[in-house]
């Protein structure tokens, strides 16, 4: 048996382009001899589409789109992901289903039977579940078909969900020769392992061949590593799939031969892989909305300096623009780290002096407010004031602009409104601040393009003379280990002082991240490569008064 994994990088709705890549890629996966050609989950429609299922217009384009996906398949068979709708007025009105095609016809549908409801995922919203195994027999061998998370009900490997129903169980008595699985699974740190585990599990417990093929891309922000894999019956890796980007492969997966060192996959550097993630999380998100360029303000500081270096390589050199906006406040050193790194990288730059508008904004107030402002105030007027002028380049150079807070501000609230939480996409809004630095050595490990004072300089805003983060915060070192105990293991007050952090930073964080849920429901949405990031997949209400007992 030969089966061929098309992993490629569909946009939602784009049900022309979609058909074009499954196209393409069926005719190369033919031509490497395929009985059967794999595509990801929803791979018609796109994934994730959302609300999109409540509209019947969409629902009828996903469908005339299989029937063009139908047509050509005229070679090897198809297993392709798509939405069915549901005939019965019992139950959701649709399925989350799985087509497979032959001779160019609808041979059978798998409907998806665990529906996620955890993190970024809503799916029983959408779908109904189905009881349904499904194998289908070919002259090549009886093909048991799974969609994602069918596959995930399995407590000694995956925490994330529990399930009464067991999906592999009924497909074992179906006795497939092999079993596959359409994905759409999103990326975070590390993910491989578990999805490689589950697989080697179910290989083992039904002593038959397990086929994984799963989406690549960016969707808003979700990013898909891909990394589709086949093993064989004992669970050996046998075929691995180029991550972060479209790739195909045509495997047997009981043929003997070379297998791929596991432990080299399980052991891969987080930082490397965050790059990548993140680059191609910027490269789709710009692609598939439609903007050629960016532009970042470039402050001297760390976390600028990694979204610019990021974009750069992400999008190429003439495609990003870096802005300095120096104030009173900003020292030598950052003013000149903000110009060396966008020569390093290559990209425009460009600076403008905030002491103007700053002086003007200050004008105008002083007469109603009884003076300068001062403090709080006079530091946000000049964050608003870059924000102000980065949103008037975008206007008038089409260019997206992008967001440079990174995840430890944003749980704390430690940034301004309409300052510098402008942005259409927070490209770091998922690293923590040791994270950030990771990638910024891994950016610079064959090339240093961020000037080493960057990295090396203590985090400043640089708002009022001699600032530090630190003077706000509890030292990153402190803060950042406890807001991912917090966030990413949800551990309350009670479980972070056992854990050994101390009581008054415990209490601080927890009076102060529920407190900033206000700003991060404005905040512009943030690539996610963790297994917990603000966002969709982090429900909290903005008004509430809970407030926990430490005891």
């Amino acid at each position: 048996m030969k089966i061929g994994v098309a992993q490629i990088d569909t946009t939602v709705g784009d049900f022309e382009g979609n058909v074009a890549r499954i196209r393409d890629a069926y005719r190369r996966a033919a031509d490497l001899g395929a009985d059967v050609v794999l595509f990801p989950e929803l791979a018609i429609p796109g994934y994730p589409p959302m609300d999109l299922l409540e509209r019947p217009a969409f629902i009828q384009a996903n469908l005339n789109a299989l029937d063009a996906v139908a047509a050509f398949v005229d070679g090897p068979d198809a297993v392709v992901g798509f939405v069915q709708a549901n005939p019965s007025a019992v139950g959701k009105r649709l399925f989350n289903a799985a087509a497979f095609l032959s001779g160019g016809q609808v041979l059978a549908v798998h409907r998806k039977a665990l529906l996620p409801t955890y993190d970024v995922f809503d799916e029983d919203r959408y779908f109904e579940p189905s009881q349904e195994a499904t194998v289908v027999s070919r002259p090549y061998g009886r093909v048991g078909i799974t969609i994602c998370e069918d596959i995930w009900n399995d407590p000694a490997v995956s925490s994330t969900a529990a399930y009464r129903e067991d999906p592999i169980a009924r497909l074992a008595a179906l006795a497939p020769d092999v079993v596959v699985n359409i994905s759409a699974s999103p990326y975070h740190v590390h993910k491989i392992r578990t999805r490689l585990e589950l697989a080697q599990r179910i290989a083992r417990r039904l002593g038959v061949p397990v086929v994984y093929a799963n989406q690549v891309g960016g969707n808003d922000g979700l990013v898909f590593d891909g990394e589709s894999f086949a093993v064989r019956r004992d669970g050996v890796l046998v075929r691995l799939a180029r991550s972060f980007c479209e790739d195909l492969f045509v495997v047997d997966p009981d043929a003997p031969g070379a297998v791929v060192d596991t432990q080299a996959v399980l052991q891969r550097p987080a930082a490397r892989e965050v790059v990548d993630a993140l680059c191609l999380g910027i490269r789709d998100f710009c692609g598939k909305l439609g903007f050629g360029k960016v532009v970042i303000g470039v402050s001297g500081g760390i976390d600028s300096a990694v979204v610019a270096a990021l974009a750069a390589r992400a999008l190429g050199r003439e495609a990003v623009t870096g802005i300095s906006m120096p104030s009173r406040y900003s020292s030598a050193g950052t003013k000149s780290d903000a110009e060396d790194l966008c020569r390093n990288l290559g990209i425009a730059f460009h600076e403008i002096p905030l002491e103007p508008v700053f002086e003007a904004f200050l004008s105008v107030l002083s007469p109603v407010m009884g003076g300068a402002p001062g403090g709080l105030t006079e530091e946000n007027l000049q964050a608003r004031i870059r924000g102000t002028l980065l949103m008037a380049w975008s206007n008038r150079n089409g260019a997206l602009v992008l967001n440079t807070g990174n995840k430890s501000e944003l749980a704390v609230g430690y940034s301004t409104l309409y300052g510098d939480m402008v942005g259409g996409l927070a490209v770091i809004g998922d690293l923590n601040k040791a994270l950030v630095y990771d990638v910024a050595r891994e950016l610079n490990r064959d090339s240093p393009v961020i000037p080493q004072d960057t990295i090396d300089r203590p985090p400043s805003a640089e708002l009022r003379p001699d600032q530090k983060d630190e003077d706000s915060l509890p030292p990153y070192p402190v803060l950042d280990p406890l807001l991912d105990a917090m966030i990413l293991e949800n551990l309350d007050g009670r479980g972070l002082v056992a854990r050994g952090f101390p009581r008054e930073t415990v209490a601080w964080v927890t009076r102060t991240v529920p407190a900033a849920e206000y700003k991060r429901r404005q905040a512009p949405v943030s690539l996610k490569v963790t297994s917990k990031a603000f966002g969709v997949g982090r429900r909290y209400p903005i008004v509430q008064r809970f407030r926990e007992d430490l005891g």
